[in-house]
């Protein structure tokens, strides 16, 4: 099969997104397949050395969110004639912008199928970042937009099944499927916590805690370090360890003095999955998560498959990957700063605890592997395509599943 994705984002710039997409492409040509991605060039550029082909599109400034570009339509011409050639079976939109536009251009122009990923709940998140416009019309847009892009579609595949229920409320009628990102265990199996506390001149036996995200307003950062300053009381060595960058970054520095925080955080920035970020997991007596707008939360499957217990909420889609880990790798906690700062404590008190939880951690990761999950997405592709995905660009007149109860909403 060779398949055409398209994304307004990709490395260097880091995301969920960003690590979905190679985490998929990677295992699609490993199990035999083809792919071609589109993507946003960058000021700086990214390591693009992968066994899938990148195609980069110059692209512009995004005023609201500097680390974002948006992709220039009129470049992607000079590409019309290679990608034409290519004999593609399937487009694979990933994300919502300027890439949905062009993935369904594309599609129509090779006259093959398109899915889309819904990787984002834009309902918790657009407002954020157009604060000047109430909150409660920004929501009613999100939905409203999601909706019809999700329809524009063939078929959607959603991370987590109470995403999938949330598209069905907006009105989506469009085939779907259920399909995490899985990781690659290989990777997440080793990480050296001894190295990166030696680096950044952490004691040995300082009580650590990490969070790693995009510092974005709806990961509910802040809320986080109220529960550090909370744990503070009790344990006054604590230090919180935040890794990404994001637009909320000078924010939450600056709230984290206010708390009189700021000998107990330490802001990295981004780290990369070259063993600086497996490291820093490992340095970690637990992972503390709390965002609202999770569709899936890799980073806690990240944390769980290098043994590092879990201190976290479950909404969306983290209460999925967290399902059946609750004392058995994790803490699930209400969102409540007082009961998350007794869990974690404990945690950094209990070794036997800790020592149960992180074995526990290590299982619950083993059933979140990406070949899995990858040979789960080509089913659906050749679903899709109508069993006639050939690598010609071909597929048959009827897309397998529309019309079904399972075809149009199933797991």
């Amino acid at each position: 099969m060779r398949v055409l994705m398209i994304s307004d984002v990709y490395f260097p710039r880091v995301t969920g997104v960003s690590t979905s997409i190679q985490t998929f492409a990677r295992e699609f040509v490993d199990q035999g397949h083809a792919v071609t991605l589109i993507a946003p060039e960058y000021a700086q550029p990214g390591d693009d050395d992968e066994p899938f082909e990148i195609l980069r599109i110059p692209s512009r400034y995004l005023p609201i969110d500097p680390e974002d570009r948006i992709l220039r339509p009129r470049k992607l011409r000079r590409h019309h004639d290679h990608l034409a050639a290519a004999g593609f079976d399937l487009v694979h939109i990933q994300t919502p912008f300027l890439a949905h536009y062009l993935g369904l251009g594309l599609a129509r122009r090779l006259g093959v199928p398109v899915i889309e990923s819904y990787h984002t709940f834009f309902e918790q998140y657009l407002h954020h970042y157009v604060p000047w416009l109430p909150s409660a019309w920004m929501r009613w847009a999100a939905r409203r937009f999601s909706a019809a892009q999700c329809n524009d579609v063939d078929a959607i595949a959603v991370p987590s099944r109470a995403m999938l229920e949330v598209l069905e409320r907006y009105g989506v009628h469009t085939p779907a499927r259920v399909i995490p990102t899985g990781i690659e265990l290989g990777q997440f199996s080793r990480g050296d916590g001894a190295r990166f506390r030696a680096r950044h001149g952490i004691a040995a036996d300082r009580p650590v805690l990490v969070h790693v995200s995009r510092l974005a307003f709806e990961k509910n950062i802040d809320f986080v370090l109220r529960v550090l300053a909370r744990i503070k009381t009790r344990i006054p060595e604590v230090l919180l360890v935040v890794v990404g960058e994001g637009p909320a970054r000078a924010e939450l520095e600056a709230q984290a003095r206010e708390l009189g925080l700021a000998e107990n955080t330490l802001f990295t920035g981004y780290l990369d999955r070259d063993g600086s970020l497996e490291d820093c997991y490992r340095a970690g007596e637990a992972f503390v998560f709390a965002s609202r707008t999770e569709t899936q939360g890799l980073v806690l499957l990240e944390a769980m498959a290098l043994g590092v217990p879990v201190v976290s909420t479950a909404v969306m889609g983290t209460a999925e990957v967290l399902a059946g880990a609750d004392d058995k790798g994790a803490l699930i906690v209400p969102e409540d700063e007082q009961i998350f700062a007794d869990q974690a404590a404990r945690i950094l008190s209990d070794t036997g605890l800790r020592t149960r939880l992180a074995r526990g951690a290590e299982a619950h990761a083993q059933s979140w592997s990406a070949p899995a999950l990858a040979e789960r997405m080509l089913g659906f592709y050749a679903e899709v395509c109508g069993g006639g995905c050939d690598g010609r660009g071909q597929q048959s007149s009827d897309m397998a599943g529309r019309g079904t109860p399972e075809g149009q909403f199933g797991g």
